[in-house]
């Protein structure tokens, strides 16, 4: 593998993409030129808003070839374009091997979502502490642990007990919701979501962790559970009011998350016509809302 090394003004950053995309890049890259220097910038907003503005100043642009050959063409062919005014070539040179298994690997470490309930993927020894595990490792589908929304669905979840009750994970991604409820006692679990290759990766991870539950599409969620769980977003989780409530059966818990803080008040008015729903968690700008059904 080798890189073609760039560096392009803000202006002419897209077309080069493009470009590259176009002459069989296998991967782009861009990031400041400027990093670690006086003049670098910072282009990331708070969550949920746009960054300041589109690009860096000058951008460091990096395209992966499989040949040597094929970065120099399309280093000599950009050259040649008029919207590479400016820009310059710093250099092809080859990408060192790397083990990338375990590179990968070695950036997912064991997830404490309390002192005795751990997500540990399957490279790791659970630690000592550990009372409850999930095994679970990185793939398509969202849900691995590391985020504060997933972290606070499975903290609430833990803080009781769930035998002989009957669970629906709505947007179950991974299915790490799912299985965290079947660690503490659940049995009647039921996992939906609109993605096909979240519905197999919840499957492929519940029987990793020896757990049964039934996974599918949307529509395989009938009935009403003693606990309702949707980690999503604010938008759809305001468009599902009526559905998720009315799977929570009466008594029954209604557990949300993938919601700012500052978005708490909109999904509270959503909901109000079926359930009176409170911050229960709140970690780096995002919150948990729960709810009882009467």
């Amino acid at each position: 593998m080798f890189e073609l090394i760039l560096k392009v003004p803000e202006a002419a950053v897209e077309a080069v993409c493009d470009s590259l995309e176009a002459l069989d890049a296998q991967s782009v890259t861009v990031e400041d030129a400027d990093a670690m220097t006086a003049a670098e910038q910072a282009l990331f907003g708070e969550p949920d808003m746009p960054p300041p503005k589109a690009g860096w100043n000058q951008s460091r642009v990096v395209a992966l070839f499989a040949l040597e050959a094929g970065a120099r063409e399309a280093a000599g062919l950009l050259q040649a374009q008029d919207f590479f005014e400016g820009c310059v070539v710093l250099g092809v040179q080859p990408v060192p091997e790397q083990d990338w298994v375990r590179l990968t690997q070695s950036q997912f470490a064991p997830v404490e979502i309390n002192p005795t309930f751990w997500i540990v993927p399957s490279w790791h020894e659970p630690p000592a502490v550990a009372r409850e595990v999930i095994r679970l490792d990185p793939g398509l589908a969202f849900g691995t642990g590391t985020h504060s929304t997933t972290r606070m669905c499975l903290r609430w979840t833990a803080q009781r007990a769930w035998a002989g009750q009957r669970v629906l994970d709505y947007g179950c991604g991974s299915g790490i919701l799912a299985i965290g409820a079947a660690r503490f006692g659940a049995t009647d679990i039921v996992a939906v979501d609109i993605d096909p290759a979240a519905v197999e990766s919840t499957r492929l991870n519940a029987q990793a962790n020896q757990v049964k539950l039934q996974a599918g599409l949307p529509d395989l969620a009938k009935g009403e559970f003693d606990l309702v769980l949707a980690n999503i977003l604010a938008t759809p989780l305001k468009v599902l009011a009526p559905l998720l409530c009315a799977h929570v059966a009466p008594g029954g818990h209604l557990v949300l998350a993938g919601i700012l803080s500052r978005q708490a008040g909109e999904l509270t008015e959503a909901f109000a016509p079926w359930v009176r729903l409170a911050v229960s968690d709140e970690e780096d700008g995002w919150v948990l809302m729960t709810a009882q059904r009467d």
